[in-house]
């Protein structure tokens, strides 16, 4: 062992759900520190998705399953040479890679269709609920990915 194993830090559930995604999906959202903004355009994206569907934790939580990647490919140096071994997905790597894929896909959605950040994000959720959408083609690429280079898997490590 080289260093010492980071402390994970421990964060506090949300204050509205008591859930600890939203929580961290606040904080991935948050930029320059401003949180109370973060906040209120995740509460507002989630009263749109419980005007659209019945509850949105439970949509919200189905979403992030749907983007959730099963298996990703990894660089890995064998004599000289890079393989891309595909790897299983740590079940805490799979919230941060969904959560991540989620916030980009939102905020790439056209300006013309969305008036506010909010918008995007529920629209978001709802087309990753219904397994389609920018987030959940992102898990698609990396299963086709980890598919591709399957011959490699023995290279794991």
């Amino acid at each position: 062992m080289r260093h010492k194993k980071v402390q994970k830090r421990q964060i506090n559930p949300d204050t509205m759900y008591n859930n600890l995604l939203v929580a961290k999906l606040i904080n991935y959202i948050m930029r320059d520190g401003k949180k109370t903004i973060a906040q209120a355009q995740v509460y507002n994206a989630l009263e749109i998705l419980s005007k659209k569907s019945e509850d949105p934790m439970k949509a919200f939580d189905k979403a992030i399953q749907n983007i959730g990647p099963k298996v990703e490919v990894k660089a890995r140096r064998i004599g000289g040479a890079n393989y891309q071994v595909p790897v299983e997905v740590k079940h805490e790597r799979k919230m941060a890679l969904a959560l991540r894929w989620l916030i980009d896909a939102a905020r790439k959605r056209p300006n013309k269709e969305y008036h506010t950040f909010a918008e995007k994000l529920a629209a978001e959720m709802l087309a990753a609920m219904n397994n389609e959408g920018e987030a959940v083609r992102k898990r698609e690429i990396a299963l086709k990915q980890a598919e591709a280079n399957k011959a490699f898997s023995h290279f794991r490590w």
